[in-house]
C-alpha cells in the first residue's frame, strides 16, 4: 500500500453510513434523563408526548432544509461553509468557532463523561467518586480519565481513516437501534400498567409545574416560557443531526444521500425517542418519572423492567450510545476546522490530510481540547449556555435558504427544500420564538452564550489580519 499523502478525501460512505452518523450523533444519553426536568416544568403525560414532538417536527423540518445546501455545496464544513456563503465570512467563523470552542468539543467531553459514568454501574472503580488526584481546586477522577481515554481511543481510530471510524459508527448505531427498540417493546410487554396509565393520561394536556403529585398551572405568559424552557433538554438531545453535513466531501453521491440520510435519521430518532417516552408514562407515574434519582429515568425504568438486572441492562445500553455517539462527532467535527484552516482561519496545521485521506491533525486538536473540558468539568454548564446560540445559527443557515435562492439563483440544486418556503419559514418563525421566550425567561442559556460567540468577532479580525494577500500553499502530511 502507497504510504504517499492523500491530496482531497476519498468518497467512501453509503447511504447507510451517512444515515448512521446521523443516527448515531443525535442519540446519546439525554433521552434516558432529560424527560425528568421536562416531567417538572409541564406536568402533564400529554406535554411530556407533545414537546418531544414539537422537538421532532422542528429538527425534521430543520433537516429537510439543509438537504438543498448540502446539494449545492458538497464538501466539507456542512453549517460552516452555507454560512460563509449565504451572509459573509465572519458570520460562519462565529459558528466554526463556537463549534470548536464549546458545542463540538463539549458535547464529545459531556458524552464521554457519560459513556464512564455508566461504565461506573459495572466497574465502580471507575467512578466519579473514585478520586486519582486532587490538587487545590483540581480534582481528577477515574470517570474524567475514562472519558479521556475513550476519547483519544477514538480519535486515534479515526486518524487512520474514514472506512475505520465508519465500521465503528455502523455497527453501534445499530446495536443502539436495536437496543433501544428492545427496551419499549419490553417496557410494553413486561411492565406497562394499565392504572398507572390511566391516571398518567388522565390530566390529558394540563399544563403546569409537578409539584408533589399536583400540577400547578402557570400564569400568562409564564406557560409559553416553561414550554421554551422544557424544550432546551430535549432539542440538545436531538441535536448533532447536521454532523453528516460536516463530512459531505467523503460521502458517495452527496447530492443525494446527504439530504435523504438527514430525513432518513432525524425521522428515525424522532420515532424511537417519542415511543421511548410513551414507554415511561406507561411503565412510571408522572411523579415518579420527574423525581427519578439524579433524573436517570432510564434506569428507573429498566429496574422496572428488568428488575434488579435492570441497572446493569440500561448501563450497557448507555454505553453503547455513548460510545456509538462520541464516535459519530468525533469523526465528523475535525473536518469543519479542516475547512476553516484551508480558508486561514483556523491553525493551518488543521487543513492537512495525512496519508489516509482524514485530517489527523485536526483530529487531535480537538481530541486534545475536548479532554481538557473534561478535567475541567465545566462542560456541562458551557453546553447549557450554547443551546440557545445553536437555535440562532440553525435560524441564519436556513434563512441563507432563502438569501441563497435570490443572490445566487443559477447555482444548482439537485435538491430542493421539502415545502419551500412554507416548511423553512415556519422553522424560523417557531425556532425563533423559542430563542426570544429562552431570552426572557432563561437568561442563565442565552447571555453566556452570546458571550462566547462574540468573543469570536475580534479573533476573527486577527485571524484575518494575519493572513498573506497571497493565496496559500497547499500543504500535505507526510506522516
Amino acid at each position: 500500500m502507497s504510504s504517499a499523502p492523500a491530496h482531497e478525501f476519498k468518497r467512501s460512505l453509503g447511504l447507510l453510513d451517512a444515515t448512521m452518523i446521523v443516527v448515531g450523533s443525535m442519540i446519546g444519553s439525554g433521552i434516558f434523563i432529560v424527560s425528568a426536568d421536562i416531567s417538572r416544568s409541564v406536568g402533564s403525560a400529554g406535554w411530556l408526548i407533545l414537546v418531544w414532538i414539537l422537538t421532532g417536527v422542528l429538527t425534521l423540518t430543520a433537516a429537510l432544509s439543509y438537504g438543498e445546501l448540502s446539494g449545492m455545496y458538497p464538501k466539507a464544513g456542512g453549517q460552516y461553509v452555507y454560512l460563509k456563503e449565504a451572509f459573509n465570512p465572519l458570520v460562519g467563523f462565529l459558528y466554526g468557532w463556537s463549534f470548536f470552542a464549546v458545542i463540538q468539543a463539549g458535547s464529545i467531553a459531556a458524552v464521554g463523561v457519560a459513556f464512564a459514568k455508566f461504565t461506573a454501574y459495572i466497574f465502580p472503580a471507575l467512578g466519579e467518586k473514585h478520586v486519582l488526584l486532587e490538587l487545590g481546586t483540581l480534582r481528577i477522577t477515574a470517570a474524567q480519565v475514562t472519558a479521556i481515554l475513550l476519547i483519544v481511543v477514538l480519535t486515534w481510530i479515526n486518524s487512520r481513516g474514514v472506512k475505520e471510524g465508519k465500521w465503528i459508527q455502523t455497527t453501534f448505531t445499530l446495536a443502539k437501534i436495536i437496543a433501544l427498540a428492545g427496551l419499549v417493546i419490553f417496557g410494553f410487554l413486561l411492565a406497562a400498567h394499565r392504572d398507572i396509565a390511566a391516571a398518567n393520561w388522565s390530566t390529558g394536556f394540563q399544563l403546569g409545574r409537578l409539584d408533589a403529585g399536583q400540577i400547578l398551572p402557570y400564569t400568562g405568559l409564564a406557560a409559553l416560557g416553561a414550554i421554551a424552557g422544557s424544550m432546551v433538554g430535549s432539542l440538545f438531545s436531538s441535536d448533532s443531526w447536521n454532523n453528516v453535513t460536516f463530512i459531505a466531501g467523503e460521502i458517495k453521491k452527496p447530492e443525494r444521500n446527504i439530504g435523504l440520510s438527514l430525513f432518513l435519521g432525524t425521522l428515525i430518532v424522532t420515532t424511537i425517542y417519542v415511543a421511548t417516552n410513551l414507554m415511561y408514562v406507561y411503565v412510571m407515574p408522572m411523579q415518579a418519572i420527574a423525581t427519578a434519582e439524579n433524573d436517570r429515568v432510564g434506569v428507573a425504568a429498566s429496574q422496572l423492567i428488568f428488575g434488579d438486572s435492570g441497572t446493569k441492562v440500561i448501563a450497557v445500553l448507555l454505553m453503547i450510545s455513548t460510545f456509538g455517539c462520541n464516535n459519530g462527532l468525533i469523526l465528523s467535527g475535525a473536518r469543519v476546522y479542516y475547512t476553516m484552516a484551508k480558508d486561514g482561519l483556523f491553525f493551518r496545521q488543521a487543513g492537512v490530510l495525512n496519508k489516509n485521506a482524514v485530517p489527523a491533525k485536526a483530529l487531535w486538536m480537538q481530541c486534545l481540547w475536548a479532554s481538557l473540558l473534561c478535567l475541567s468539568g465545566k462542560y456541562g454548564e458551557l453546553l447549557d449556555y450554547v443551546i440557545f446560540v445553536v437555535l440562532i445559527f440553525y435560524i441564519l443557515t436556513i434563512i441563507g435558504i432563502f438569501r441563497l435562492r435570490k443572490n445566487k439563483p443559477y447555482l444548482a440544486r439537485p435538491y430542493k427544500a421539502f415545502g419551500y418556503p412554507v416548511l423553512p419559514m415556519i422553522y424560523i418563525l417557531l425556532a425563533s420564538c423559542v430563542c426570544l421566550l429562552l431570552l426572557i425567561y432563561k437568561p442563565k442559556y442565552t447571555w453566556p452564550g452570546l458571550g462566547i460567540v462574540l468573543l469570536g468577532i475580534p479573533l476573527y479580525y486577527f485571524l484575518r489580519g494575519q493572513r498573506t494577500t497571497a493565496s496559500p500553499r497547499q500543504h500535505y502530511d507526510t506522516d
